[in-house]
């Protein structure tokens, strides 16, 4: 009996080997894929939402059709392709991105950054938004804007639109609408359609949040009521602070920019806030704007400067003591103004460490530098499929709140 069960066992095992099988093969030399995992929200004690304002307008000489880099990265005097000091391309700003210059709709970007957002316990992304007419570059920012979306649910990020109503006047000029209002209308009513519907799309008294840079060119109600009248549900619609009279009724409230200094904030805490309906707050780490020197018209014409992160904790002190509902992050990728909280070559991790320790972030594990090493192993294994499905284990594992995951799989790649 016991030299049957043997010989049994061994044909068996011979039988697998022959169709290429074995007890632990899969029969296939194919990658495994990696575990979809769903995304599961960062605990932190702070109640604000938090919130980023985001910059989709990005290009290399890769990415655009006529292999130019984008104006965002140039202005009018600086080449990209000029590499100096410290392998740093020449960009048009006095701070470089800790992952060098790059392509807003490129999948592992967004990954990036979507990940260090979500260690940071920012909730979502405020996106500026040029519209769908295909004039300048409003067209890519658009397309750069959907790829963005595509992955934020992935991540379980919330997004709104930051509408740049300035836009329509070039809209018009180009012979694309009749009017400004009529780009307008067309421009919402694709909101409505594609963006406000969405499960993560940001609500504020049941309503999808709209924010209008601006009002810039529709200045006045009536514009604002003839543009919203389409709609079959009218957004909670904030402006820039202390512009709501010009949407009148058709505002919900107002948000908070960065101005010259500090005072500017204090009085809209103080003395416009308890006025309005929906309050947005803001904090940035500095402003420091590149215009000038870039050949992309004049200055500002002030400047805050970053002071090795005061200016970020003053501004954060000053939304914890507003008791605020809503805060706005300015910006996470404005290279030009230099108002960014993405992690840089000056700056590293510090701004968003800062934000992680606002928002009460309970798991304090640092995994910012793993999130970096990712998007490095992505460029560098390019056509490597094997280290690209880990990558993407990784990926679901941050995702779902296993960073140890995440950084095992991470430094086990060589």
């Amino acid at each position: 009996m016991k030299r049957y069960i043997t010989l049994l066992f061994f044909g068996i095992m011979n039988i697998l080997v022959v169709s290429g099988c074995s007890s632990d093969d899969k029969g296939s030399d194919e990658p495994v894929k990696p575990e979809t995992l769903k995304p599961v929200a960062i605990e932190k004690t702070n109640s604000t939402k938090i919130y980023v304002h985001y910059m989709p307008w990005f290009e290399t000489n890769e990415s655009s059709a006529d292999k130019k880099w984008g104006y965002h990265w140039t202005m009018a005097n600086k080449n990209p392709n000029t590499v100096g000091a410290n392998n740093r391309r020449e960009i048009a700003s006095y701070y470089y991105p800790l992952i060098g210059p790059y392509h807003s709709g490129d999948k592992n970007v967004i990954e990036n950054h979507l990940l260090l957002m979500k260690y940071s316990g920012i909730d979502g992304i405020l996106i500026d938004w040029y519209g769908t007419y295909d004039v300048n570059d409003y067209r890519m920012v658009k397309e750069n804007t959907e790829q963005l979306i595509a992955v934020l649910d992935k991540v379980g990020l919330e997004y709104a639109i930051v509408y740049e109503d300035r836009t329509t006047t070039n809209v018009v000029n180009a012979g694309k609408a009749i009017s400004v209002t009529s780009a307008a209308k067309t421009d919402l009513a694709y909101m409505e359609k594609n963006y406000f519907n969405n499960a993560n799309y940001i609500k504020v008294d049941g309503k999808p949040l709209l924010l209008n840079f601006g009002p810039i060119v529709l200045q006045t109600p009536a514009e604002w009521t003839n543009v919203f009248n389409t709609l079959t549900t009218k957004p909670t619609f904030l402006t820039l602070w202390d512009q709501s009279v010009e949407a009148g009724a058709n505002a919900a409230g107002e948000y908070a920019w960065v101005y010259k200094d500090n005072s500017f904030l204090t009085n809209y805490y103080t003395n416009t806030k308890p006025k309005l309906s929906v309050a947005m707050g803001s904090a940035y780490p500095g402003f420091k704007d590149f215009y000038a020197e870039g050949g992309g018209g004049a200055a500002i014409g002030w400047t805050i400067e970053h002071n090795n992160g005061a200016t970020l904790d003053a501004t954060l002190e000053l939304a914890k003591n507003a008791n605020l509902n809503y805060l706005q992050l300015i910006t996470w990728n404005d290279f030009g103004e230099g108002t960014m909280f993405e992690p840089t070559v000056e700056f590293g991790y510090t701004y968003i460490e800062k934000v992680k320790a606002f928002a009460g972030v309970k798991n304090t594990e640092s995994v910012f530098p793993e999130i970096s090493k990712m998007y490095n192993l992505r460029v560098e294994k390019k056509g490597n499929a094997d280290v690209q499905n880990k990558l993407d284990q990784a990926f679901n594992y941050f995702v779902s709140m296993q960073p140890a995951k995440a950084k095992q799989l991470i430094n086990e790649i060589k």
